[in-house]
């Protein structure tokens, strides 16, 4: 199946650059079929066709191409009925872990579509689909499908186990494995839409000695990771009536949608000279392509604020977050959608970027400002 009309020459181009690694498969497998890590196809995607690469974010696209978000999918052919991970949830355990059955599938279920509907208004999507490359003794194939929001009206259990559950909502087979809080969806890939055969090469290491002509040199951009979160005690929180809940601050009235990214002393002092001086208006593209106006506020910097200061919390709060007017912000909400932390991009024209991010334990420790 083929959704997207795809420009000749740029496909041709993206399917040659996956067989020429695809041939160099003996520096990483031991089997003489061709092998992929399942980065390579995000990359080449994203490099061939223009698109933006959204992988690190940690959403459910892992490209955006024009206004269509594009989960790109790796895997064996095997029967070409196989179940394959579409999504993660042991950070929102709580939020079901003492459910059972059906209502820890429609659990899951609202939380996978949560994440779909963020994805699609963070970065102004008109729909999404899965872009598969799936591998075979010979080479490739390519198939694509629309990423649908399962519907929970229609679930149906089809068996269940104290390891997992497989249901359907009369559209896709879905199995949520209970201990890795793993949903796999199954992805019927017979009709397949084109293909590419490739040529393992037995001696790898030839073949890049030989087709090295240059060396070529990135210029990186500048970045900065910054929380969405506080940590005390070793607990990941969100502070009630500071932040992110800024707008529930006790004194004087506040607009529902007032916020700000904390901006604690070890993340300041680890990003010195990222951000202009306090006070000074600075551009910043959004994930949708939008420009919003920010400055560092409060003693030393110590917030991320909007110009107004609503702009921040009704795009954040009311359009990703998803949150009702009055409804305060917690660390379980922020792991439900899946983001922890915003990614800020610098280049050398002091241009930034917005994106968003999970990390890990170790990045922010305890909290200060």
């Amino acid at each position: 199946m083929k959704i997207i009309n795809y420009d000749t020459v740029k496909f041709e181009e993206y399917k040659d650059n996956l067989k020429l690694i695809g041939s160099l498969s003996l520096l990483f497998s031991d089997s003489d079929d061709p092998w992929l890590d399942y980065r390579v196809p995000e990359n080449l995607y994203c490099e061939c066709f223009h698109a933006e690469n959204l992988a690190r974010s940690c959403v459910t696209a892992d490209a955006k191409l024009g206004d269509i978000g594009i989960g790109i999918k790796t895997f064996t052919e095997g029967n070409r009925h196989t179940w394959q991970k579409i999504a993660e949830f042991n950070k929102a355990r709580e939020s079901y872990a003492d459910l059972n059955g059906i209502d820890k599938i429609r659990k899951i279920s609202e939380l996978r579509n949560e994440r779909i509907d963020s994805t699609i208004v963070t970065y102004g999507l008109s729909q999404m689909i899965y872009h598969c490359v799936i591998r075979n003794k010979n080479g490739f194939h390519f198939y694509e499908e629309v990423m649908d929001k399962i519907n929970i009206d229609n679930i149906r259990v089809i068996s269940e186990s104290g390891s997992s559950i497989i249901f359907t909502d009369e559209l896709h087979e879905y199995n949520f494995n209970i201990s890795k809080s793993v949903l796999q969806k199954r992805f019927n890939t017979e009709d397949y839409y084109d293909d590419v055969n490739v040529e393992v090469a037995t001696n790898p290491l030839e073949v890049l000695r030989n087709g090295i002509d240059s060396i070529v040199t990135i210029t990186e951009k500048e970045t900065a990771i910054i929380p969405l979160y506080s940590v005390k005690g070793g607990v990941k929180f969100v502070y009630p009536k500071s932040g992110l809940n800024q707008w529930n601050a006790d004194g004087r009235p506040r607009s529902t949608d007032e916020v700000y990214i904390p901006f604690n002393k070890e993340i300041r002092e680890k990003y010195i000279d990222f951000f202009p001086n306090r006070d000074t208006p600075f551009n910043v593209t959004l994930p949708n392509g939008k420009i919003m106006s920010m400055k560092l506020c409060q003693d030393e910097g110590k917030a991320l604020m909007s110009n107004p200061n609503s702009e921040l919390g009704e795009w954040l709060l009311r359009e990703v977050l998803r949150l009702e007017e009055n409804e305060l912000l917690t660390y379980e909400k922020l792991e439900e959608i899946g983001i922890e932390s915003v990614l800020f991009e610098k280049n050398q024209d002091g241009f930034y970027k917005l994106d968003f991010i999970k990390i890990g334990d170790e990045t922010l420790e305890e909290s200060s400002d």
